[in-house]
Order: C-alpha cells, then structure tokens, then sequence
C-alpha cells in the first residue's frame, strides 16, 4: 500500500533534523581553533610520514640497500594494479627496505613507471644485491639482501604490515585526526606514488580548465562494463543522484551553491546524455573521450591510462563521492582525498561495499551497546564483544560474525565501533631528525 501522508511528514522531519544535526557538527568541529588545528596536524603527521618513505627509498649504497622487489604487471586494472604497489610499498616500509618497483612493458605505459609518475626513487632503482630469494617471512629473509614480493593473494607468511593496520608510534595522533586512520595510513603511500610528472601536470590542469571543474561539485563514478553481472550489481543513475540531491542540501546550509555541479566518470559512453536528460537542473561535467577509452577493446593503452588517472584525479578533488566501493578506481579516489582534507573519511556514499583493501587483514568492530536480537536474521551483541564485519547494508544495519558466539546475522551499525588495529613498524628516527632540522 501507499505510505500515508503522516509517514511521509516524519520521513521529511528526520531528514530535516539530521541535516540541521550535520550543519551543527561542522561548525562545531571549525569552532575554537580546532578547525586550524586539524589542518595543521594533518601537514605535520602527513610530512613525517612523506619523509620517511623518502628517507627508505633514498639509502646512502644502494649497492649495500636491503631492497624489496615488486612487479607491477599484476594481471588486473590500473587502480588494481596501484593498490598492489601499495601494499608492496607497505611491507618495504615495515621491513626497511627498499622498494624497487619493476614496471618496464606495463600495459598501460610501455617506458615504464616513470614515464608517468616521479620514479619511486631518485637514487637507488637497481635490483641487484649479494643475495636474492623470495618471500618467506621476515625472521627467514634477514640474511637476503633482496626479496621478491608475490601478488597479496599468494603472500605466505603474512607479516603484520597489511591494512587495516596503522603504525603504533602514530595511532594516537591518527585516532584523534581521523575518522578512519586505516584509510589514511594507506593514502600516505598513494600521495607518494602517484606525484605526476610535468606532462601529466600540465595534462591535468589543461583539463581542469576545459572542463569548467570547480566547487562545490559532486563526483559520481558509475562503473559498468566489466563488473556488472560478476562482482557487482546493475545500480540505475536514479540511485546515485538520490545520494547527491542530499548532498547538495547539506552543501547549501554551509556555502553558496551557485550551480549543482557533478563530475560524472564511467565507461558507459550513453550515461551523460542520459544523466544530462533526467536532471536538467544539474551540470554535468565528463570527459567523454575518457568513456570510451574505458570499454573494454582498448582498456590497456596511454590514452586509456591519461584517462583513469584523470578521473581519478577530478574525483579526488570533489567535495563528496557517490559511487560503488567495488569499484578500485573509486577506493583510490576516496584515498587521494584523504590527503587533501584533514579528515575526509565521512565524504562519501558507497551504493555497496563499505571501504577494504584488497588482501587485508581481517576488519573487526567493537560492540559498545547491548542489542537484543528482533528476529532470526539478527546476532545478539554484548559491550565488549568482536565483531568481524562482513559489509553495511546501508539501512541502519551491518552483517557480521559475533567472534565470540560464532554466530553471523544483522546487528544496528550505531552500536559498534571500529577496533583499530595497530602494529609496531620499525622507527625511521634519522629520517625524523632531518626534517626536525629541516623546520627549523
């Protein structure tokens, strides 16, 4: 039957009220310095980390370095591919070594890596060393001085340097910075990847000036050809807009919105025209060579590359993300932006996955309200218990295992919160002591 109009009202009313709740939690979070302050933290805690990756990838004898070798050519799309790096990166990081990343005839730029971004390393990219073997744990590996990393998926023993785990010296900073430390830990090392280099500069603020990009704008990622019908669904362009229709009301209560912008990305070429139809009162910009470089038939070539780290790039920049979590191009999108907010993990709306990284560790909760079950789908949870999630249903609710009952069902998102893993890296106290040197 038809909701009656009473329901209706009180629909409206909440929406009303948890707007106004919003607005006031971010004038809050600006009031009193604070908002100077988190702008602030976040440049000191992302320069430290910067600067000691620079440090790891700049040893005094590369000859005498202790390297960590990574293929690029993993067998999977470009965000997928950058993720791979990134957890390479990760384990470097966690045993000092340094990372020598091997992308020559990579599929998306045959010259390599640093034909597209600033080489990971300014002075040591040569793999050679006295000794060299695979991957078999860090204890095993101390008498190697260079070890080849396989694809996460093969990675055995795991070592403790995998997301969602952030560094123990910084946890406490993090934690009171961020919403979400995991994620912020991960974008530290993307920032370091992927600084273009002066053509792909220029490229990108060519294209920021033809296309009109500028705030406030929304950014939309559709992604349809190769995942709909195997990993992911079929989500119609109604269901995102829904979510940025939202998000232009919440926009409006803090700065003028002059013109409701969207950045629409997706490698279904008829979208635009069909967005632009639906919703004239909208503005939507793409980059329609970028569609159809993104079909399938020519998925590995420059072009296709210029175009999925421009939509990446204009993603990043927008000021809220709706898209499918599935999706890496959208994960790394939602990464960058990470480094150019002091927190932006509240910043978007994922129509299916909550947030992962590929091969990660186990995401856990923590219950902190009782919930008597309502019916048979349902888990109990006591304050204290462990939650391994296994995804948001985005209607309140979250499925997950109750690690101490064994059991798996529904239980209320409101009622957990994220159990932050943190893991003892090596300190990089040189590394530190030069940039200390450096501020003053």
């Amino acid at each position: 039957g038809r909701p009656n109009p009473k329901e209706l009202n009180n629909q409206k009313d909440v929406v009303a009220i948890s707007q106004s709740i919003m607005t006031d939690l971010y004038y809050l979070s600006q009031a009193d310095g604070v908002g100077e302050w988190r702008v602030k933290e976040a440049k000191d805690l992302s320069d430290l980390v910067q600067n000691r990756i620079t440090y790891l990838q700049n040893p005094p004898d590369c000859s005498k370095a202790r390297k960590l070798v990574c293929n690029i050519n993993k067998g999977c799309g470009y965000g997928c591919q950058l993720h791979h790096v990134v957890y390479c990166f990760m384990i470097a990081y966690g045993t000092q070594r340094t990372l020598i990343l091997e992308s020559h005839n990579w599929r998306y730029a045959p010259g390599g890596w640093e034909t597209v971004f600033l080489p990971v390393s300014n002075t040591c990219t040569d793999r050679s060393g006295a000794t060299t073997g695979h991957w078999s744990g860090e204890a095993h590996d101390k008498d190697v001085q260079v070890v080849e990393l396989p694809i996460v998926d093969s990675l055995h023993p795991r070592p403790p340097y995998l997301p969602l785990a952030i560094p123990e010296d910084l946890a406490p900073r993090l934690q009171r910075l961020h919403g979400d430390p995991s994620v912020w830990w991960v974008s530290q090392f993307v920032k370091y990847l992927v600084r273009p280099q002066g053509w792909l500069e220029k490229e990108i603020q060519q294209s920021t000036a033809k296309l009109g990009f500028k705030h406030p704008i929304i950014g939309v990622h559709v992604r349809r050809t190769d995942k709909v019908g195997t990993e992911a669904a079929f989500h119609p362009i109604e269901e995102y807009m829904l979510h940025v229709e939202e998000q232009f009301q919440h926009l409006a209560r803090r700065v003028h919105v002059d013109k409701k912008r969207v950045y629409l990305a997706t490698d279904d070429p008829s979208l635009l025209q069909e967005a632009k139809t639906k919703y004239p009162d909208y503005e939507f910009i793409s980059d329609n060579s970028i569609s159809w470089s993104a079909g399938l038939h020519n998925r590995y070539t420059e072009n296709s590359l210029r175009g999925v780290i421009l939509d990446i790039h204009f993603l990043s920049q927008t000021d809220f993300l709706v898209c499918t979590f599935s999706s890496q191009v959208c994960r790394v999108a939602y990464e960058i932006m990470q480094t150019l907010h002091p927190d932006a993990s509240s910043f978007f709306y994922s129509l299916d996955d909550i947030y992962y990284f590929g091969g990660q560790n186990a995401h856990n909760q923590i219950a902190i309200y009782p919930h008597q079950p309502r019916n048979s789908e349902d888990i109990p949870l006591e304050p204290g218990d462990v939650i391994g999630v296994a995804g948001n249903h985005w209607d309140g609710y979250s499925k997950g295992i109750n690690r101490k009952l064994g059991r798996t069902g529904l239980y209320p998102s409101y009622k957990v919160k994220e159990k932050i893993e943190t893991v003892k890296y090596p300190m990089y106290p040189e590394a530190d002591k030069l940039l200390n040197s450096q501020k003053k």
